[in-house]
């Protein structure tokens, strides 16, 4: 019928158009490519995880993939991120460093990502901690680039409103699409895999 190669490149379009975005910003999210200390203003706090695209994608993929979690896991997931960062924040900021950060956060972008794309459940008591394992990495990340002289109550109360916005608008998101087709929720998955995949080969 007429329609249908309309439709069909419109739906080719929509999931084109991310998966370009992700492969053509992927360099940008390797260490070192962007500066890592940041002023300490609220404004500061609340751009960073979105200037990040490792940050970016962990937290969405873990919004989306909390979309088809148990009630109790979905409903305390702001919790869980936001007690990560503060967490892996305070650690930085009292001098305590964590082994393999870096490698931990593109790990984390991966195994979301496949978390996501394989639309696999898991356990509150199983997923809970698994989440704050992640974030606490990008929490420690965090904190580790806030300059010497910043504030640091004002930078960790941005980040963390940015932080859990993103994973608010990736559970939303995951919900929707959860509704109408997996098959772009897997897709979407897949895509942020490959990304955390890169980022571990760089």
């Amino acid at each position: 019928m007429a329609y249908l190669p309309t439709t069909t490149s419109r739906r080719l379009a929509w999931l084109s158009a991310p998966l370009a975005l992700l492969a053509t910003t992927a360099a940008l999210a390797h260490p070192g490519v962007l500066p890592h200390t940041h002023g300490g203003s609220f404004a500061a706090g609340i751009m960073h995880p979105l200037t990040g695209l490792d940050h970016l994608l962990a937290m969405l993929a873990i919004g989306l993939w909390s979309a088809r979690q148990a009630p109790m896991l979905r409903r305390w997931m702001p919790l869980v991120i936001a007690l990560g960062m503060i967490c892996g924040a305070g650690l930085a900021w009292a001098g305590v460093p964590l082994l393999g950060v870096e490698f931990g956060i593109a790990s984390s972008v991966l195994l979301a990502g496949i978390l996501v794309a394989t639309l696999v459940k898991l356990p509150t008591a199983v997923g809970g901690p698994l989440v704050f394992a992640f974030i606490l990495m990008h929490g420690h990340a965090h904190g580790s680039e806030l300059a010497p002289d910043a504030s640091a109550a004002l930078f960790a109360l941005g980040f963390l409103i940015s932080s859990v916005g993103i994973t608010l608008v990736g559970r939303t998101l995951g919900s929707w699409l959860s509704r109408r087709d997996s098959r772009w929720l897997r897709g979407i998955g897949a895509a942020i895999a490959a990304v955390g995949g890169s980022m571990l080969l760089s």
